[in-house]
C-alpha cells in the first residue's frame, strides 16, 4: 500500500515531465504523462481498496469487500480523512454481521471522520440506532433514528426507518433510571 503522499509526489512528477514534453515539443508524451498524473491524484482521492470494496458490497459479496479492506494496513497513513471514514463505515458493515458490539465502534469511527454524502451518514446513524436499540438504549436510539430520517433527503432509507420505528413503538423497554437503588431501601 502505497502511503497518501507518496502519490502526491509521484503527481507532480509525472505533472512536471508532463510541462517538460510540452516544452519540447513532444505532446503525445506530454499528454500521457498529464493522463497519467491525473489518473494517480484520482486514486489519491478515492483509494483504489476502497473503490474495489465498494465494487464488491455491490454484489453482495461480503468477503470479497474484507478482502479488500483487510489489505489496507495502516488506515491513518495511507487514507485521507473522508476515506478514513468510508474505511470504517464499510468495516462497520460487514462486521455488523456476526458483531454488533465492535461495529458501533466502527460506525461511531465512521462519523468522527465524516462522510461525504448524505445518505451514508444517514444509514450509519441508522445502524448505530439499530444497535442502541439492541442494547436497551432506546433515547439514543430514537435521537440518531431522528438524525437519520432528517438526513435521508432522498428518501432511501423511509421503509427501514418506518420499520425500526414500529419495532420501537411494539417493544416496552423500561425506561433505565440510574443513582436511585430501591432494593436497598427499607
Amino acid at each position: 500500500m502505497i502511503n497518501k503522499y507518496i502519490k502526491l509526489f509521484f503527481c507532480f512528477v509525472c505533472f512536471g515531465f508532463s510541462i517538460f514534453q510540452f516544452m519540447g515539443g513532444l505532446i503525445g508524451n506530454g499528454i500521457m504523462y498529464l493522463i497519467i498524473a491525473l489518473i494517480i491524484l484520482f486514486l489519491f482521492f478515492k483509494n483504489e481498496f476502497l473503490l474495489l470494496a465498494f465494487f464488491q458490497l455491490r454484489k453482495q459479496n461480503l468477503d470479497g469487500a474484507e478482502k479488500w479492506l483487510n489489505r489496507i494496513n495502516n488506515p491513518s497513513k495511507v487514507l485521507v480523512t473522508k476515506q478514513q471514514g468510508y474505511y470504517n463505515y464499510l468495516k462497520g458493515l460487514i462486521v455488523s454481521q456476526t458483531n454488533m458490539n465492535e461495529a458501533e465502534k466502527y460506525f461511531k469511527a465512521a462519523i468522527s471522520f465524516g462522510l461525504s454524502m448524505d445518505h451514508d451518514l444517514a444509514m450509519a446513524k441508522l445502524n448505530l440506532a439499530g444497535i442502541a436499540f439492541t442494547k436497551r438504549r432506546k433515547l439514543e436510539a430514537q435521537k440518531l433514528l431522528q438524525e437519520a430520517q432528517r438526513l435521508d433527503k432522498n428518501g432511501m432509507l423511509t421503509d427501514q426507518i418506518k420499520m425500526m420505528k414500529n419495532q420501537m413503538k411494539k417493544s416496552h423497554i423500561p425506561n433505565q433510571h440510574f443513582g436511585s437503588n430501591r432494593m436497598g431501601r427499607r
